[in-house]
């Protein structure tokens, strides 16, 4: 239980999971536009970074998790497999 203890004191926690998470066929401006509104909400957020590593670490397929989006995370896990191949 304590692993999730974070979640509770999460800024997104008063916002809707629409705003974190697209609906499916969403692309484009539409879709950056609610990226850039979650992260703008997770930039204010008390535990980001524990939300962000839970993300990098259980490779969270969707959403905007610790300021970073489905993207982001993808850039960021492919270059830590380059750097562990080198």
């Amino acid at each position: 239980m304590d692993l999730w203890e974070w979640q509770y004191e999460g800024a997104c926690r008063d916002v809707g999971t629409e705003q974190f998470f697209h609906p499916e066929g969403e692309r484009g401006s539409s879709r950056r536009r609610r990226d850039a509104g979650a992260k703008a909400v997770c930039a204010t957020c008390p535990v980001i970074r524990q939300c962000r590593e839970h993300a990098l670490q259980v490779r969270e397929p969707y959403g905007v998790w610790g300021g970073l989006s489905e993207d982001d995370r993808a850039a960021i896990l492919a270059n830590e497999h380059v750097a562990a191949a080198s």
